[in-house]
């Protein structure tokens, strides 16, 4: 009966022991990936050292965390973008909204943000930025050489884009400026802060739209799958239908908000017809579409990889939508193998293996191993591969247990309540850490929460995952708010004093959805068969 005590109370320690050490790897990560005192990809391999060195888990057992399903996933739809970003498909889709709205500030601010957050929810926000900023600032530039050359010396209490005038792009090029147009210079260079940013938050808030849109989406998926293998309520359907209201919500919002803290409180623009364009409108326009023309006739690289990107959303869509059966279930004894990231990877294949110019010319591939090797994101990957073995260590050590009991009374609180604080919290870090980073800490902890408080994992972990895309604050919050800050034309004080609101309607459109049609749709006022029971009394 003695030894039987004993051995129990050395296996308590033991255990104890193992919660520790993991709670160590976890607040040292998380440590590391908000300071960034060495590469963030390297601090996700401190599983892979610290692990086997604790005995928590073996060497191969963690390795197994560092590849997977999400892996295949986000090499397809890499390949897809750099096939979109080398034939210039991006460019078309940028520029063509802009185009269609005309030349009043408000309508080309939505342009632009418009093509940047479509763009953004099929590749990587960072690409989505990179494709459309070098455009944003031609035309930029374009105008207002257009005005230098034909306008100069007049006044502009319109507020029209032909008044545009930044101090970057005068540095740059050194054009001569009169005191008389002191006032068109100032307007035209809020209308530029606003115009950067909003490309800025357009990329984020496109990006949260689809399951591959960005890392944060992916990551969270590829968690469910592991710790919920039964669960089958996520797909690219539902989430679209989720997360399509909530883009178009707060993008519209945010359009509003940006054209009223930097341009201007009037909105007839909203509900006046659009009378004769002036002299100034009409020239203004003739630059948008001279760029437009310069991309000539749509070519036969643009028409496939369209094709490809088409094909591949349909049968993302319609492989297991969920109110009818999916094509997947021409695979009935093996349906449930068959995930996106088997589309995506047939589809990305054959952009290797389809000739880019006919067969009568020489043999060249849509895309090369070297042009998709410098579009994918190695640093992403391998975070994400480390929150994944953080995740696994927590559960084999019996830390995420600890975290469950720990949170239990706030069980006690109503749900949305809870979600609230998961939102807030995230969104908060996500400011002074990077988005995946920022997920990769938090749902580790908020499934346990969930398991304890007895509530649908999905009803925290969805507005959590959402919520960490939302960091618009500051410039180094994600990469997106660096590459246009590098343009020079806000500062971060401008950044600041837009994304407090920007931050404020996304989390509100978040609140609102996963309360009312999210409900409905993932069965949220449920606790789910394939969650755990979790009791607080085992000991």
């Amino acid at each position: 009966w003695l030894s039987g005590r004993a051995a129990a109370s050395n296996f308590s320690i033991i255990t104890v022991i193992d919660e520790a050490e993991c709670g160590f790897v976890l607040l040292l990560m998380a440590i590391y990936w908000i300071t960034e005192v060495i590469p963030l990809s390297m601090t996700a391999m401190l599983p892979a050292i610290i692990f086997p060195l604790c005995g928590i888990m073996s060497s191969s057992s963690v390795a197994k965390e560092y590849f997977n399903n999400f892996h295949f996933l986000l090499v397809g739809v890499i390949c897809l973008a750099t096939s979109i970003e080398k034939w210039g498909l991006h460019r078309r889709v940028a520029l063509r909204p802009v185009t269609l709205v005309g030349v009043n500030p408000a309508w080309l601010l939505l342009g632009f943000m418009s093509g940047c957050a479509f763009l953004s929810m099929w590749v990587q926000n960072t690409s989505a930025v990179t494709m459309v900023m070098p455009i944003v600032d031609a035309v930029l530039k374009q105008i207002l050489k257009a005005n230098e050359e034909g306008y100069s010396g007049e006044d502009n209490p319109t507020l029209e884009l032909d008044g545009t005038c930044t101090d970057s792009i005068l540095y740059k090029k050194n054009v001569p400026t009169a005191s008389h147009r002191d006032t068109g210079c100032r307007q035209g260079r809020m209308l530029c802060k606003a115009m950067c940013i909003g490309i800025a938050y357009s990329s984020n808030i496109g990006g949260i739209t689809t399951l591959p849109g960005t890392s944060p989406n992916l990551i969270f998926a590829e968690h469910l799958n592991r710790v919920y293998p039964d669960c089958n309520s996520i797909n690219f359907g539902n989430w679209l239908l989720l997360c399509l209201p909530i883009s178009v919500i707060t993008l519209l919002l945010t359009w509003l908000w940006l054209y009223w803290i930097f341009i201007g409180s009037d909105f007839k623009f909203l509900w006046q017809c659009r009378g004769e364009q002036s002299e100034r409108e009409r020239a203004v326009k003739m630059v948008l579409e001279d760029e437009y023309k310069k991309l000539g006739a749509i070519s036969s690289q643009e028409i496939f990889t369209g094709v490809v990107f088409v094909v591949m959303v349909l049968l993302w869509l319609t492989r297991s939508p969920g109110f009818i059966p999916g094509w997947a279930s021409l695979f009935p004894h093996k349906s449930y193998y068959i995930t996106d990231a088997t589309v995506a990877l047939v589809l990305g294949v054959l952009l290797f293996i389809v000739p880019a110019n006919g067969p009568s010319k020489k043999y060249e591939s849509m895309i090369s191993w070297k042009e998709f090797q410098a579009s994918m994101p190695w640093q992403v990957a391998l975070m994400v591969s480390g929150g994944f073995a953080l995740a696994k260590g927590a559960e084999e050590s019996g830390l995420s247990l600890w975290l469950a009991r720990l949170m239990t009374p706030l069980g006690d609180l109503p749900v949305l309540a809870t979600v609230t604080v998961a939102c807030l919290l995230t969104t908060t870090l996500t400011e002074v850490a990077s988005n995946a980073a920022t997920i990769t800490i938090f749902l580790p902890i908020l499934s346990p929460l969930a398991e304890a408080i007895h509530v649908n994992p999905l009803y925290i972990l969805i507005p959590a995952t959402l919520c960490t895309s939302f960091s618009f604050l500051l410039p180094v919050s994600n990469p997106p708010g660096a590459v246009v800050y590098g343009y020079g034309h806000f500062t971060t004080l401008d950044m600041v004093k837009a994304g407090l609101g920007v931050n404020t309607i996304g989390v509100l459109a978040v609140l609102l959805a996963i309360a009312t049609w999210g409900i409905p749709l993932f069965s949220l006022d449920t606790y789910p068969d394939w969650a755990p029971t979790f009791n607080s009394t085992t000991p």
